[in-house]
């Protein structure tokens, strides 16, 4: 399986899991048959300007750059909302969306992407007319032109075809009627692949962005109150093993297995978000590489390593989580390229069945990708709403 197989298989693995999570229903006890009706909406972005680059990367990779971008999402909301987290977050839009672009130049190439997203509105009682909201996306892109020692060695960013695809917006819409509204916003954009395949410093935009946006049928009114249920207390305990693979020389096109064994401690801050801390422990394949580890490899200690995490997660719905972490090594090595004390990660994570999970996410240090980790997970202990 190739570098490109196994980062498509990951990330439409993310896709799918989005997709899902469009139809998926909250199943707290007040659920009522007539939320299943759905609100659709399809909006139209344009994108300029933003690209993010240290001034030797603008000079090479970005020579006479300039980005546009062109965004269309399909997506749906409840028609009678009246669930928890449709309150909780101002009854979000969940959908696909559909994004192509171009750099003008022939060194990045002509990227497109395919992604889930969810859109949260905020401060809706300030004015009718007015209304604000942010967007958070992951998907797949494609159609880079990577870098190449001899046929395009100016781009110094990115080594595959296909990335993973990572969107946040805000914007601000006014109502012309009901059903049609304009806004304008500033988004944010990385391309990544995980260092599947050196270069890897990835593609940053920070684009401003106009829209249009068609809704088939008004919004009705949010329920004033959530239904009622307590703040649950006791802590919940998660178990989660990942894996993932990694390219640790730029000139050696070979990757190495990386896996991850985590456990980890969480209770309610609130209804949105649960905080706790844990451990990770790391195994890289690499500390058998002679190559890589010298006259260390093959020792246990070349192989493993690990710390203490802080562990956030931020809930989106009973289903639906993003998860972060703050880690620090206790053990560890630079040339497996845990080549600082601390360590973050970001991802997703879906329970596709009671408390049985599966996720991906991207491990890294500070701003250099360490792999995306495809995972899956249990939870023991009860979650809000479920």
């Amino acid at each position: 399986m190739n570098n490109s197989t196994r980062l498509i298989l990951a990330v439409l693995g993310a896709i799918s899991i989005n997709i899902d999570i469009l139809f998926a229903q909250d199943v707290d006890s007040d659920s009522l048959s007539q939320g299943n009706e759905k609100i659709f909406l399809i909006e139209v972005d344009v994108e300029n300007g933003g690209i993010l680059a240290a001034s030797d990367i603008k000079s090479s990779t970005f020579q006479n750059a300039y980005y546009n971008g062109l965004n269309l999402r399909i997506g749906w909301k409840a028609k009678n909302p009246h669930k928890s987290y449709d309150i909780l977050f101002n009854n979000p839009t969940y959908g696909v969306g559909f994004y192509s672009s171009t750099f003008n130049n022939s060194i990045v190439g002509k990227p497109f992407a395919l992604y889930g997203y969810m859109q949260t509105p905020f401060f809706t009682e300030k004015t009718k007319k007015i209304k604000f909201d942010y967007r958070i996306g992951l998907g797949l892109s494609g159609n880079f032109n990577p870098y190449n020692t001899e046929q395009n060695p100016l781009n110094l960013v990115i080594g595959s075809k296909n990335n993973v695809f990572i969107d946040f917006g805000i914007s601000a819409k006014y109502a012309f009627t009901s059903k049609l509204k304009g806004g304008v916003g500033l988004s944010f954009h990385h391309f990544s692949n995980g260092a599947l395949r050196l270069p890897n410093k990835g593609i940053n935009l920070m684009p401003v962005t106009a829209s249009l946006t068609y809704q088939f049928d008004p919004n009705n009114p949010l329920p004033k109150k959530l239904p009622d249920s307590s703040l649950p207390t006791h802590w919940l305990f998660h178990l989660n093993y990942g894996f993932g693979f990694k390219q640790i020389y730029e000139e050696w096109k070979h990757n190495y297995f990386k896996s991850t064994l985590s456990f980890y401690a969480s209770r309610y801050a609130d209804y949105k978000w649960r905080i706790g801390g844990g451990i990770d422990l790391f195994y890289s394949s690499s500390g058998n590489s002679e190559v890589i580890a010298q006259e260390k490899s093959g020792k246990l200690s070349s192989k493993l390593s690990g710390g203490p995490v802080i562990y956030i997660a931020h809930v989106l719905n009973p289903r639906l989580v993003l998860n972060g972490n703050i880690g620090y090594y206790v053990h560890n090595q630079r040339f497996n390229g845990e080549i600082r004390r601390t360590f973050l990660r970001a991802g997703i994570r879906y329970y596709v069945y009671k408390n049985i999970n599966a996720g991906v996410s991207i491990k890294a240090h500070l701003g250099k990708a360490d792999f995306i980790e495809w995972s899956t997970g249990y939870t023991f202990g009860k979650r809000l709403f479920e």
